[in-house]
């Protein structure tokens, strides 16, 4: 398992990322989080299988269409028990 904090900053708030983000984790089996943050960037948790994780982050470089993904910073964190969902947080 694996599991990181991640923040994405670009044109990444009114562009449906937070609900595209929810569905790729929950397509790829991914738990965690994302919400928007006040300075327009939008961060969250993930946690997962190595290679489901790993494609996850692939995804936020990319984001969904509308998005414009400017830079996306991951840093690894301990692992959490008991995850089971991902969810969009406000």
């Amino acid at each position: 398992m694996r599991r990181f904090r991640f923040v994405v900053t670009g044109r990444v708030q009114g562009v449906g990322f937070r609900a595209c983000a929810a569905a790729e984790a929950r397509r790829l089996g991914v738990q965690g989080h994302v919400r928007n943050r006040r300075d327009g960037a939008v961060e969250g948790e993930a946690q997962g299988e190595p290679d489901r994780v790993s494609s996850f982050a692939e995804w936020l470089r990319r984001g969904p269409p509308f998005s414009q993904v400017a830079t996306v910073d991951l840093q690894e964190i301990p692992l959490v028990e008991g995850r089971s969902d991902f969810e969009i947080r406000r």
